[in-house]
């Protein structure tokens, strides 16, 4: 009880039904019930507050535009940022072969949970309330958003920027592919001669995950200069 206190000072928002807590920290490998309902409803929250809140602060940005800086503000990396400022990991309910196997700190599961304490936000208060709280962990983010940032993918990114440094360009393996068939998670390894190691990226699809491992080198090289 004293951890969900505390969780419930880190995100800002008292459960009054703190049962769906405790289900949103539930992964499925934990038992039922578990996660992926609350989830699935917390996602699409997640997804309308920050579209809504893009289409008022960005009245130039085009649709291709929001959408574009909707799904940057939403993506695992951003969400596993939140994830670990409410240390998530120290509290999310696992089956022992899950944690044993690193899943406290897998950015799926994180991203995932995050998602889900959103939808039990939403179930315990209503959309006003839950909309204040996904602004409210969102602020530093949206001030500081700008069309400047839809006009390249991450992989883009790094590969122009390895072109004009002269290195070839960016290798990307896969590594990994683990889950049931419409619920898989890729891990991809990225090599790139601007970096002395390789760096690795995850999502429900390779696509997915060579992006997420060209952001993560492209954040690695910025926390460099």
């Amino acid at each position: 009880m004293e951890k969900l206190q505390t969780l419930m000072k880190a995100i800002n928002y008292q459960f009054k039904n703190k049962s769906l807590l405790e289900e949103a920290l539930r992964h499925r490998s934990a038992g039922k019930p578990h996660n992926e309902r609350l989830e699935f409803l917390g996602d699409s929250i997640l997804n309308f507050v920050i579209a809504s809140e893009l289409f008022k602060r960005l009245p130039a940005a085009t649709e291709g535009d929001l959408s574009r800086l909707r799904a940057n503000l939403v993506n695992s990396n951003c969400l596993t940022d939140i994830a670990q400022t409410f240390n998530l990991s120290a509290i999310i309910s696992l089956g022992d072969g899950e944690r044993r196997s690193g899943g406290a700190m897998r950015s799926s599961i994180l991203a995932d949970t995050v998602e889900a304490i959103i939808g039990a936000i939403y179930l315990d208060s209503g959309m006003d309330v839950s909309y204040q709280t996904v602004v409210a962990w969102y602020q530093d983010r949206l001030e500081s958003v700008s069309l400047e940032d839809v006009h390249k993918d991450p992989k883009s990114q790094l590969q122009e920027l390895a072109q004009a440094r002269q290195f070839p360009l960016p290798e990307y393996e896969l590594v990994s592919v683990t889950g049931v068939e419409h619920a898989q998670t890729f891990v991809v390894q990225c090599c790139v001669k601007l970096l002395d190691h390789s760096v690795m990226g995850e999502g429900t699809s390779r696509r997915r995950a060579e992006q997420d491992a060209a952001q993560h080198v492209l954040e690695e090289l910025n926390n460099a200069k």
